[in-house]
């Protein structure tokens, strides 16, 4: 986690700390190998399995959305020097599809890392396909974990004991997440679980924490919200006597902010939604992106006598 956190604070460049840093000590051998991640969750997990001898990189920094992105020249050359490649898959990042299916043709290694969630596991999207944002359930998430490690342990076999050993201490940890949210979420009452976003991106963490989820802008962040969802959304809000909504870091808030607006709730904190926080947000790593959105969703929806 800390070879990550590194990344980050060197400014977002994408390039390895410890390649780095070995390379200033002045002598100890390059990397392994190196792997390519799009998301930071994904880079976050798979730097927890690989461990300080194998280089990592990603594409989408913090704040990033992954539906819209492109990639640029300089992701091109990551691409074609990168060994292993882990995206989401599920769309997620649907500018990118043909370019994944073209490397896996290649016969080189393009993993989607959701790709043995079982489909009953999977929520249902428009035209047939899956809600990508499957990182919002610890447990789902574990299952993405299980598959970096296969893979992983497919492109290096040398190293496979030590590959489980650091992954059987990361899916430990995504337990007590998974306890943690629980934990926090029973503070609410069932009543009161209306989780309220930007887009569509939190249906797996309330299918997992009990609560009604509606975003404003839908799955995919590629239309802008029309005025009927915005209206349904205020209509929803008095109804129930929601007391807060919440943005996204990597979703435009106009169509939030005018909902808040009319509905007299409260803007609670960003949430982080499709891409981790920066160094220092406290949402830099998966766990901590997630206990921060908790607390943020708790805290926001209980009354001022629940406080």
């Amino acid at each position: 986690m800390w070879s990550l956190i590194l990344l980050l604070a060197g400014g977002l460049s994408g390039c390895s700390s410890n390649a780095k840093t070995e390379e200033a000590a002045g002598g100890k051998s390059a990397p392994k190998y190196k792997i390519l991640a799009t998301t930071l969750m994904i880079a976050d997990a798979a730097a927890r399995i690989a461990g300080e001898d194998v280089q990592v990189e990603w594409l989408m920094g913090p704040g990033v959305d992954p539906h819209l992105y492109q990639p640029t020249a300089k992701d091109r050359i990551k691409l074609q020097s990168a060994d292993v490649i882990l995206y989401q898959g599920l769309h997620l990042e649907g500018k990118m599809v043909d370019t994944f299916e073209s490397i896996a043709k290649q016969g080189r290694t393009a993993v989607a890392v959701s790709r043995d969630i079982p489909d009953s596991e999977l929520l249902s999207w428009e035209g047939g396909l899956h809600d990508p944002h499957v990182w919002h359930d610890p447990k789902l998430w574990k299952q993405c974990v299980q598959t970096m490690l296969d893979t992983l342990i497919a492109q290096d076999p040398e190293s496979a004991s030590a590959y489980r050993e650091r992954a059987a201490a990361y899916l430990a940890e995504l337990d007590e997440l998974d306890a943690f949210c629980k934990q926090r979420v029973a503070e609410i009452p069932p009543e009161q679980r209306w989780l309220i976003t930007s887009h569509d991106a939190f249906h797996y963490y309330g299918r997992a924490y009990g609560f009604q989820v509606v975003g404003i802008q839908g799955i995919s962040t590629e239309s802008e919200a029309g005025l009927k969802a915005i209206t349904d959304a205020v209509d929803l809000i008095k109804t129930h006597k929601i007391g807060a909504i919440f943005p996204e870091t990597s979703v435009p808030q106009a169509a939030i902010n005018r909902v808040a607006q009319d509905s007299g709730a409260q803007l609670g904190p960003e949430l982080y939604s499709d891409a981790l926080g920066g160094v220092g947000s406290g949402a830099d790593t998966y766990v901590g992106m997630i206990q921060a959105n908790t607390n943020s969703v708790v805290d926001g929806l209980k009354t001022p006598s629940e406080k």
